[in-house]
Formats: structure tokens, sequence, C-alpha cells
């Protein structure tokens, strides 16, 4: 079935064409305001400054791993090298691709919504995101099916396919280091503007006269399209390497269901495209359905074409895989939703959301009793979401286990595959999904660039509009990215299982060393939220520190005085060097962990430091990511009139100002950062296997 590769990658250089296309669309929207000119400027510069300045990082990064694997690995060390390479600059270019184009839809989202209303800036905003979706989709798609094209996934069954891991490596090292990064850069700015400029100073968010808010701008864009769109990529990739290894690796399934994954990738971006061009019919409904819409219909055509299209292509896997990929979709579709229930302002299906109110009224006791809500919101909207996960794994698992070639003989392999296809279900339209994604912070630009060129209220109400549903959406992307992230990390430790070859009673809780990695695994995740979170920490103390000299030190600033401006290139260096310093030692630990257990404890003992970190990761990024989002929008809803009795300005407000202050790194960071860490862990896992032993040097 090599043919599938190749029309895989045929589409994937038609989607990426259209990506182009797009990108040039936007660009032709004319930005005739000199001042909102000059600010889209500003923010492009620093944005792709800042990537340029991280990809010299990560590029010598690149070249010691890709040196390193191919001296460590057993055979053909050269083919895992390469596939990490491929797998880093994918990567690399989706998050450029993207942030040049939501850095160039801001501003022209905001002259949009002056000329055209409502209708003409969503049309714009979204182009800006599709961009990003088409390129994160197009990439992973061209990727993998090169490598499933080079590596031999045909008919005869002579593969190298576990040489490909390197690809899914490549993609979750640039993915953890643009996570990490892009978080610290972009709060480090957001929190240090808004301790000074709202709490102390008392002046609006995006007012001009804060020298921070430009490199809060950029990193709006350098957090959440650059790093977002890498930790959705690496997942998409990841989940098709762990079937793909999965299959390779077992005896009873045949080359068919090696070539599948791509095949479901590649009806999965048809699908989106489709979807994205959808909003073209639904531009000028109402904004949120409209973004809601474009991925239900992308996932329907998906679920609709991948089911007859096995049939059609003849494929030897039957239809089973296709419930798992589509028990997936819908548990990651109800995991946005219950996301959405815990972090969003309005209903959700009928269902009037309950946390958001609850933070709001304790904000009237002030920040303490604000803080202990938004914590046991956060901790509470972890079961749900872990049952919907549990559910998928237990219905992928069962369909899987009654499917072709596994007869009554018990099979562990067909669930493991299943399990990740059920990852692949919630990633195959990422084309779109990070099309939704990727709207939001070009929505959240356009209305501080509204704000700073004083575009009047019409507009700015307009872009707070699409930025508060941009906000939703962002938080639904989370959910949707912890999901598949827990999916695909369980698919990765099966692949790792079946690439060195353990027995399941060689991971048993009665060895010591099994017990110890499941410590340590456990434990990691608060080490990596606990490096970030101080890094966020520290950046953003520098940054409150220069503010607050600027205006004391530039006479005239902080009263607005005519022709007195910010010095907002310092700021934008000082979220810049802190990003680029702080993001080494989180990416060290994630890469080194499993390295260091692996050979020293043993190949069972690494085994359980995955299954640790799986069950705290998890557990802690949905926590931190939806603590985080009702924070923030407990804060605009007492801003909206949502809370009675309390309102923008007062005491209520000042604590949910410190609340969301507190909740940032929660979910732009620390949350994010470890979607990230249990997949890089994983697929680390996967490389080094074939090297390990039972009972490693100890």
């Amino acid at each position: 079935m090599m043919d599938i590769a190749l029309i895989a990658v045929i589409v994937s250089l038609v989607g990426l064409a259209i990506a182009a296309l797009l990108y040039k669309k936007v660009t032709s929207v004319e930005i005739d305001d000199p001042t909102v000119a000059d600010i889209t400027q500003q923010i492009q510069d620093g944005a792709m400054a800042f990537l340029k300045a991280e990809y010299r990082y990560l590029a010598i990064f690149v070249g010691v791993v890709a040196v390193l694997l191919y001296f460590v690995t057993e055979t053909d060390g050269h083919l895992t090298a390469l596939a990490f390479l491929g797998g880093a600059l994918a990567s690399v270019l989706a998050g450029f691709s993207g942030m040049k184009a939501a850095t160039a839809a801001n501003g022209r989202t905001a002259m949009a919504a002056q000329k055209e209303g409502q209708a003409g800036a969503l049309a714009v905003s979204y182009n800006g995101g599709a961009v990003m979706g088409l390129s994160v989709g197009g990439l992973g798609l061209l990727g993998i099916s090169l490598v499933a094209f080079f590596f031999g996934a045909g008919d005869d069954g002579s593969t190298n396919i576990t040489h490909a891991a390197g690809f899914g490596m490549g993609a979750s090292s640039i993915a953890l280091f643009a996570r990490v990064g892009g978080g610290i850069y972009t709060k480090a700015a957001d929190v240090g503007a808004d301790l000074v400029g709202k709490v102390e100073a008392g002046i609006p968010e995006d007012d001009p006269r804060n020298p921070g808010v430009i490199a809060d701008n950029v990193g709006d864009n350098v957090g959440d399209v650059a790093g977002m769109g890498a930790d959705i990529f690496e997942s998409f990739v990841g989940s098709i390497i762990a079937a793909m290894v999965i299959a390779d690796s077992s005896t009873n399934m045949n080359a068919d269901y090696v070539i599948l994954p791509i095949f479901l990738g590649l009806v999965g971006y048809l699908a989106s495209l489709v979807g994205v061009f959808s909003m073209e019919l639904l531009k000028n409904s109402e904004p949120g359905a409209a973004l809601r819409n474009t991925t239900f219909i992308g996932a329907g055509l998906f679920w609709v074409v991948g089911w007859f299209g096995i049939g059609i292509m003849d494929l030897d896997t039957g239809t089973e895989p296709m419930v798992a990929v589509i028990i997936g979709s819908i548990v990651g579709i109800l995991i946005g939703l219950v996301t959405e229930y815990y972090t969003g302002i309005e209903d959700v299906f009928g269902l009037k959301p309950k946390a958001i109110p609850h933070i709001g009224e304790m904000s009237k006791t002030g920040p303490a009793t604000n803080a202990i809500a938004g914590l046991s919101v956060g901790m509470m909207s972890t079961f749900i979401p872990i049952i919907l996960i549990c559910f998928g794994i237990f219905g992928a698992n069962h369909f899987m286990m009654d499917g072709p070639g596994s007869g009554s003989e018990y099979m562990p392999e067909f669930g493991l595959y299943g399990i990740a296809m059920a990852a692949m279900g919630m990633l195959a339209t990422v084309g779109v999904t990070m099309t939704v994604d990727a709207y939001g912070p070009v929505a959240d630009n356009a209305g501080g660039i509204a704000e700073m060129s004083g575009l009047g209220k019409d507009v700015r109400d307009i872009t707070d509009g699409l930025d508060s549903i941009g906000n939703t959406t962002a938080a639904i992307g989370k959910g949707f990215a912890i999901g598949s992230a827990a999916l695909t990390a369980l698919a990765l430790f099966a692949a790792y299982s079946a690439a060195a070859d353990l027995k399941l009673s060689q991971v048993a809780l009665s060895d010591p060393k099994v017990v110890i990695g499941l410590l340590i695994g456990g434990a990691l995740p608060f080490v990596v939220a606990a490096m970030t979170m101080t890094s966020v920490g520290k950046a953003a103390n520098e940054m409150v520190t220069e503010i607050r000299r600027q205006f004391k030190e530039i006479d005239g600033l902080l009263e607005g005085k005519e022709g007195v401006k910010p010095d907002s290139a310092k700021c934008v260096q000082i979220s810049t060097d802190a990003a680029l310093r702080e993001m080494v030692g989180p990416g060290v630990v994630a890469i080194i962990a499993p390295v260091i257990v692996g050979f020293a404890l043993g190949a069972p003992a690494l085994a359980g430091l995955l299954a640790g970190s799986l069950v705290t990761g998890v557990l802690m990024a949905l926590f931190m990511a939806n603590a985080g989002g009702a924070w923030d929008n407990a804060k605009k809803a007492i801003e909206q009139g949502h809370i009675e009795g309390a309102e923008k300005g007062d005491a209520a407000h000042d604590a949910a100002v410190i609340g969301d202050t507190i909740g940032d790194p929660f979910k732009d960071t620390s949350g994010p950062s470890l979607n990230i860490l249990i997949k890089l862990m994983s697929i680390v896992a996967v490389v080094i296997a074939p090297a390990l032993t039972v009972t490693g040097w100890l």
C-alpha cells in the first residue's frame, strides 16, 4: 500500500499550497492606519526575532542529539538520526509559518472590524488561524508519509518503521522547548504588564502607555500559536507513529495495519480542508457557533469517509479500527465541552456553568477566597475528563480485541493498537481544530491593537466579542491537547513495551525497580511544573521592575503626555532572554530522565517511570489548564457584568485580577508543558528501547 503514502504526500503538498494562498489573502487586507501598521509591525518583529533566537539555540541541541542517536541506536542509527532531524525541521516550519500568519492577521483583523464589522473581522482572524492549522496538519502528514515511504511500509512486510520514532522524538523535542519557552515569554510579559499596569497604576489592559503591552501581544503568538502548534503537531505524529510501531512489532498484524494510520491521517486532512472552507458558509452566523460547527463538519466527514474508505481501498483491517477512531474523536469533543463547562461563561448545550459564578462570588471577599475557589474548581474539573479518557481506552480496546485476526485468542496488541487509533481520532482533523485554536490569539491581539491605536469603542466591542470566544476555544483546545496527550502517551507506552520486548510479568509492582521508576515518574511532572512556574516568576519580576522604572523615569509617560512613548523593545528583550534562559532545564529533564532510569535500572523500571508520569502528568495538566482558564474567565465575567454586585475596578475585580495572574502560568506555561513532557519521555523510551536490558546497570 505504498500508493497511500504517495497520495498522502501529494495531498499534504496541496494543503500547504492552500495555506500559502490563505496567507496571501490575509496579507492582501490593507492597513491604512499608520498607528495600527506600526504596532502590527512591532509585534511581528518581536515574535519573529524570538523564534529565530530560539531556533538558533535548538539547532545546536538538535545537532548534538542527532549525533548521539546515530551512535546509540543499535542498528541503522543513521535512519533514526535522519528521522529525528526531519521531525524537528517539520515542527520548526509549522511554528514559523503559523507565527508569520498570525502576526500578519492581528492588525488586519482590527482594520476589518472597523471597515466590515464582525463578519469581516471573523473571516480575517479565522484565515490567519487556518494557515497554522493547515500547516500543522500538512507538514505532519507530509513528514510521516515520507518516513513510511522511505522506511518501507510496503506490502512485503519488510519495514524499518521503528526508526520512525526518531521523527516523533524530533517533533516532541521542539514542542517542549517551544511550549516552555513560549509560555515563559508570554506569561512574563502578561503578568508584569498586568501587575504594574492594571493593579498598581490603574490603567486599562492594552494601554499604549504600558511598556509591557507589546511584549504581551508578542507572547500571545509565541505561546498560543507557535507553542500550541508544536504541541498538537507532535501529538498528531506521535499517535500515528505509535500505531505503526505497534502494528509493525506484531506477528499477528499485516502490513495494512502499518499503513492504516497514514490513510486515516490523509482522510482527516481532507476533511479538515472542507471544515476550514465551511466557514465561508457560516461566517454570517453567531461566531461561537460558526467556529464550533467547522470542527463538527470536519469530524463528521472524517468518520464517514474513513469508514467507507477502508473498504474502497481494500485494506485488510476491517472497520474495527475506525470504531476506535470514532470513540477517540467523540471523547475529544466531550473533553472539550467539559472544559468549556468548567472554564466558560456562556451556557454549554443548555447547561449553565457554575464554576465561573462561584469564583466570581468568592472574589467579593478578597484574593484568598478567589484563589481557594479557583484551585477547587481546577481539581474538580479533572474527574470527568479522566472518566472520559478511561471510557475511550476501554472502548477502543474492547472493539479492537474483537477485530479481524484476533479470533478467540487473547491478543493484547490489537487492543493497544485500538488505543493508538483512538488518539488519532482526536487528532486526525487537526487542520480544522488547530485553526479554531489559533484564531484565539489573533483575535486577542486585534483587541490590543484596537485599544492602543484608539480605533474606537465600536471596534473594540467587536474584537472583545471575538476575543471572548477565542478564550473559550483556547480552553477547549487545551482540553483536547491534554486528552490526546494521555491516549498518545499510553499508545507510545505500548509501542515502547513492544520495542523493548517486555512481557507483562516483567513490569510488576513486586519488582522494587519498577516501583522506583513509578515513583520517580510520578514526581517528574511536579518537578517540571515547579521549574516552569519558578521561571515565570523570575521573568515576571524582571518585567515588573523594568515597567516600574519606565513609569518613574520617563517623564510624562504615565500621564499620557503627547509624543511620549514607552521603551517596548526593552520589555520584549527581557521576555526573550528569560525564555531562552529558562527553557533549557525542563527540556533536559524530559530527555535525560528516561535515559538514566532505562540504562541504570532496566527496561521494566523505565516502563514504571512512564506509567507514573502518565498518571500524575495528565491530572496535573488538566488541573492547571482548567484552574487557569476559570480564573481568567471569572475576571472577564466581572468585567462584563455577569456577577451581580461586582464590577470592573472594585475590590472583587481586583481580587479576580490577582487570581487571573496566578492562573496565567498555570494555563499557558506549566500545564501545557506537561502534555509534552509525558509524550517526549515516552518517545525517547521507544527510541532507546532496543539498547536496554531487563536488569540495567544496577
